[in-house]
């Protein structure tokens, strides 16, 4: 993380990209920037806009019901035994699909993508932490549902499950800026945003969480990242026992999914997660998707969204 602080400490604007463990670490000065390496952060992007000119096929090829409900009941085993009371259980997909990676992400409608030499794509809605001035905020998502199904807003806001993960995570959130800042706030608490998932229209929940940084915030940026590192959203609480779960029950390596991407711009910083999420890998191509898991959690509704998440936002 040396490098994002002497980068930040000079005003250098760069490109960062941290896999989920921290173990593979990208950063770059913007002006230098690998031209393999495509990126879309809120309005800032490095590629021109082209329209989709070709009708695009995605076959999935999810794990079986009974597979995932035996990772599912070893989860809720840990949580039985307080070791975890949330978890974000995610699978590795098989897809096939007639666009190439780099086709998938420029046609790709996301507010956050990232191309990374043809190695993988993320199209993320989540945002992770913005920095403006020395105000630090962050917008966890926790809670899914499909925009057409009957009063849709009021079964995801009413429902004790997804009511419970979310306020879980947003006090996880809470705790996490409270070691790199003050004046802890919940600026806005479970909202609804609309985001197209292929066919299908989803509504998510967001919160926002902000607090205020020392002025010197960007010469020690790397520590400050590495501090809320992984994220809380696609962990769960308690953290620390929560990650150690996860690797004893997940049976792939995140590697980069879930672990984030952003920009300095030389005074503040934008960043998402990296969720919706295509890695190739011997030239095949699979999707990492997942979802929060409680002691209320339901194995066939988890399973769907595990599988509604697989999607191409074209």
């Amino acid at each position: 993380m040396d490098r994002i602080t002497q980068l930040a400490k000079k005003r250098i604007p760069f490109l960062f990209v941290l896999s989920y463990d921290l173990q593979q670490r990208h950063v770059q000065p913007l002006s230098q920037l690998d031209n393999d390496i495509f990126f879309k952060i809120g309005n800032q992007r490095n590629y021109p806009r082209t329209p989709l000119k070709q009708t695009f096929q995605l076959q999935k090829n999810p794990l079986s019901f009974k597979a995932y409900q035996a990772s599912l009941e070893k989860v809720l085993e840990e949580i039985r035994s307080g070791n975890t009371y949330l978890l974000n259980l995610t699978f590795k997909t098989p897809i096939e699909t007639n666009l190439s990676l780099q086709e998938i992400f420029t046609y790709a409608k996301a507010k956050y993508k990232l191309y990374f030499k043809d190695q993988f794509i993320c199209f993320s809605p989540e945002k992770f932490i913005e920095i403006e001035g020395n105000t630090i905020a962050t917008y966890p998502m926790k809670g899914t549902i499909e925009a057409t199904l009957p009063n849709a807003k009021e079964q995801i806001l009413s429902n004790p499950k997804e009511m419970a993960e979310h306020t879980m995570i947003v006090d996880l959130m809470r705790n996490d800026l409270g070691m790199v800042g003050k004046n802890i706030q919940v600026n806005k608490f479970r909202y609804i945003e609309q985001i197209q998932a292929g066919e299908k229209q989803l509504l998510q929940v967001s919160s926002k969480i902000s607090a205020k940084l020392p002025d010197n915030w960007r010469d020690n940026l790397g520590d400050l990242l590495k501090t809320l590192l992984p994220v809380g959203s696609i962990t769960g609480t308690p953290k620390r026992s929560t990650v150690n779960i996860i690797n004893h029950i997940e049976d792939y390596k995140r590697e980069f999914y879930t672990g984030i991407f952003g920009i300095f711009d030389g005074r503040n910083l934008y960043s998402a997660v990296m969720i919706r999420f295509i890695e190739q890998e011997n030239s095949k191509l699979y999707y990492k998707s997942g979802g929060g898991i409680t002691i209320d959690s339901d194995a066939k509704s988890e399973y769907h969204e595990l599988i509604d998440k697989i999607y191409l936002p074209l």
